[in-house]
């Protein structure tokens, strides 16, 4: 059964799988971490911690709202995260929004990233977000497709000063039960 769950050892062998195929890949955990393979094996509780660091109860750095990872997962195999931000500040206005997600290499064109943007919507509804804020680069179709199938309604497109490519920003609005379809507002 593919279900969110906060990162945990439990899962320390599919992630590190994943990672290795998004650095072979050059996509998503490839780019954004920086914890090298025998990093991450040699001290996974550093890894937990990292992923933990905003969740609410913790001091944020400045710029920093609070937020968890959760990590969508089937039986034992790492699929993929998301990123759920409680509230935005002014930057994940622009770029970011609510939710981020990826899925690993392997995982990707199954519904995985669709289903894990449902899963994430249903925990911004548990949070009180009534309004999902979601972004993607506009030449990511995948990305485009998995938040419009979520009920997201475009914005607009825009170009970013801090980001190489132009932008898509999409309001979702939040299902008001769990298992409900998004609707577009």
């Amino acid at each position: 059964m593919r279900e969110l769950v906060r990162p945990s050892a439990k899962y320390k062998g599919s992630f590190i799988e994943a990672v290795r195929e998004a650095q072979a890949a050059q996509s998503g955990l490839g780019d954004t971490l920086k914890w090298s393979i025998a990093g991450i094996d040699a001290d996974f509780d550093s890894v937990l911690q990292e992923l933990r660091r905003y969740e609410p109860g913790n001091d944020l750095p400045d710029g920093f709202v609070h937020s968890e990872y959760l990590w969508l997962v089937d039986g034992e195999t790492y699929l993929g995260r998301v990123s759920v931000r409680h509230t935005l500040n002014e930057r994940l206005r622009q770029f970011g929004g609510h939710i981020g997600y990826e899925i690993r290499p392997s995982a990707r064109r199954q519904g995985n990233a669709t289903l894990a943007l449902k899963l994430a919507l249903e925990r911004c509804r548990e949070l009180g977000i009534q309004q999902a804020l979601v972004t993607c680069d506009v030449d990511n179709l995948g990305s485009r497709r998995t938040i419009e199938k979520n009920g997201g309604e475009l914005e607009g497109e825009f170009t970013l000063d801090f980001h190489a490519n132009p932008i898509r920003r999409y309001w979702i609005t939040v299902p008001a039960e769990p298992g409900r379809e998004a609707v577009s507002h």
